[in-house]
């Protein structure tokens, strides 16, 4: 098999330093979206724009069977898992997006910028949406006519909930970590490969949007604004490399336990080649 290594080390992520230029273009973006949510005549159009995906998107699910089973299952917690672990098999899979002993630095670095998305989120964004009063309920709660999912599939929703309304649907949480990981994989990818990623994440993004629980800018404009700041502290500043360096130091041991476990030894992630 031809390995295709990619060296994380050398790459514009993992560099061990302040990119400046990238952190602060990253920021000028992020901060344009969020001011054209909140100035009125450009919020007008978002708020256009939201009720007329709503309406496409949802609309269907009342006369098209296929439609309905398809986004019911998506908008289950089970499917949540089963694009999780689909995520990891991107990061993890030797010699396909990384070489074998990459990958364990590539799933430590996207895990360490994960949780600083997570702290941004928790400790400084979600303040800072209460006090502005940002906050608001999704579609399904707000629009007259909108097809409930949890209602046309019940025993399907008391199996495994699915998710077709929101109480606090800004900004997508779900986006912002797909968003992540999809701006995470893409410099190391080759062309067909990105085309994979992107209509992968445009798929895992659709359930919540289809179902009613998330505005389209839940997702634009909040989910995008979260990934971009996340992205641009962790991988355009020391964080990231510092992160990898710690968690692998952390986890030597265990990985050095695993390794004499006959089988989890061929596993790229444990055998670390």
């Amino acid at each position: 098999m031809k390995n295709y290594r990619i060296s994380l080390d050398n790459s514009a992520l993992l560099q061990g330093r302040w990119d400046w230029s990238r952190l602060i273009v990253f920021h000028i973006i992020a901060m344009l979206l969020l001011i054209s949510w909140l100035w009125q005549p450009t919020r007008a159009l978002w708020d256009q724009l939201d009720i007329r995906i709503f309406h496409l998107l949802n609309a269907p699910l009342a006369n098209h069977n296929t439609w309905a089973y398809f986004w019911a299952f998506g908008s289950m917690r089970l499917a949540d898992m089963a694009v999780g672990l689909i995520m990891l098999g991107f990061l993890i899979k030797g010699n396909w997006l990384f070489a074998k002993d990459q990958v364990r630095t590539a799933l430590f670095a996207f895990l360490s910028v994960l949780f600083l998305l997570l702290v941004i989120r928790i400790g400084l964004f979600s303040p800072l949406v209460k006090a502005m009063h940002w906050q608001h309920d999704g579609p399904s709660l707000v629009l007259d006519g909108a097809v409930r999912l949890g209602e046309l599939f019940p025993d399907w929703d008391r199996f495994s909930h699915i998710k077709d309304n929101s109480n606090n649907s800004f900004p997508g949480d779900h986006a912002s970590v797909l968003l992540l990981w999809a701006m995470f994989l893409y410099p190391f990818t080759k062309p067909w490969q990105r085309v994979l990623i992107c209509l992968l994440t445009a798929i895992f993004l659709l359930p919540r949007l289809v179902a009613g629980a998330h505005w389209g800018t839940d997702i634009f404009i909040g989910g995008v604004f979260l990934s971009l700041i996340a992205f641009s502290w962790g991988f355009y500043t020391p964080f990231a490399a510092c992160s990898v360096r710690w968690l692998e130091r952390l986890f030597a041991p265990v990985f050095r336990f695993l390794q004499k476990i006959p089988g989890l030894n061929r596993i790229s992630l444990i055998a670390g080649h």
